[in-house]
């Protein structure tokens, strides 16, 4: 599963994309990934989505969604427990800078992926330089602006889930194992969007 901008023109010069995930730690849900080529006028205010409140975060990732380019990568429950989270991530990531590829019908000549790892030479399908930034959410603006696109994609992706499974908090939560959500895991079970590789949630499986 994955979206992205409808086609737009990005100049002659060299196309750097920035890509970052959310979701790696949740207990329940997808992890998902954006993959970023900054407009200019770049939006402002690109900073870490961690550091960033709730209210500012939406506004910036639909100034990004509105002016830039971008792709998101998304994949599910049951491909993180085939593959383990790190697998998923870095599947999540070459769908979205795939996405982003075909929306702009060129490939970056760069990636810049946040972390001390990237895709290359760990997904087949991953064609494009890449280089690894560690902290790069909070240095490189274009991975900034992925690390928002991405934690509101997800962030709306859980909001929704929690309208069908009202349980667990994941309004206020978003999969994480806060203690309310681990309480609603002991009474409830797990449901089909939790992941059962996580120790927490197969644990819960054997009572």
């Amino acid at each position: 599963m994955f979206s992205g901008t409808p086609h737009h023109t990005f100049g002659s010069g060299p196309l750097i994309v920035g890509v970052d995930e959310a979701g790696r730690g949740p207990l329940a849900g997808p992890v998902v990934a954006a993959a970023v080529a900054l407009c200019k006028p770049r939006p402002a205010g690109l900073d870490d989505s961690k550091k960033l409140c709730a209210a500012t975060r939406g506004r910036i990732d639909l100034a990004v969604r509105r002016r830039c380019a971008w792709g998101v990568g998304v994949v599910e429950v049951e491909e993180i427990d085939r593959l383990n989270i790190f697998g998923a991530t870095m599947l999540a990531m070459t769908l979205a800078v795939a996405r982003l590829a075909e929306v702009l019908a060129r490939d970056p000549d760069e990636v810049l992926v946040d972390g001390n790892l990237t895709p290359h030479g760990r997904r087949p399908e991953w064609r494009w330089a890449a280089r690894p930034i560690v902290g790069g959410d909070a240095k490189e603006p274009a991975i900034s602006a992925a690390s928002i696109v991405a934690k509101e994609w997800r962030d709306r992706m859980m909001i929704e889930a929690a309208r069908e499974h009202p349980h667990y908090g994941w309004e206020r939560n978003k999969g994480y194992g806060t203690p309310d959500h681990v309480e609603a895991l002991r009474n409830h079970g797990p449901t089909p969007l939790h992941r059962r590789s996580f120790a927490p949630v197969a644990q819960m499986e054997l009572f």
